[in-house]
């Protein structure tokens, strides 16, 4: 194996690690079953305020670039594999 294919393996196993972490991290919006049943408002405080809005738009934001990287990535090698 080439120092490449060990750099972009690396690459792309941190990154897709990265990726399901931010993603997991992120709070769900839907209520679940017992909150569809009896119509619970979830709506929290911090949603009032607009507090907790740094959080979830930084996460978003993560969410999109770590996206990007890692469909970048798998492009790479792809083509990198493709024309050696």
């Amino acid at each position: 194996m080439s120092v490449w294919e060990w750099i972009s393996g690396i690459l792309l196993l941190v990154t897709g690690i990265f990726l399901i972490v931010v993603v997991m991290l992120q709070e769900s919006k839907q209520n679940g079953l017992s909150g569809s049943i009896s119509g619970g408002n979830t709506e929290s405080y911090m949603d009032r305020t607009g507090g907790g809005r740094t959080k979830e738009q930084m996460l978003k934001r993560l969410t999109k670039i770590a996206a990007i990287v890692f469909f970048v990535l798998v492009l790479a090698v792809n083509l990198a594999v493709l024309f050696q």
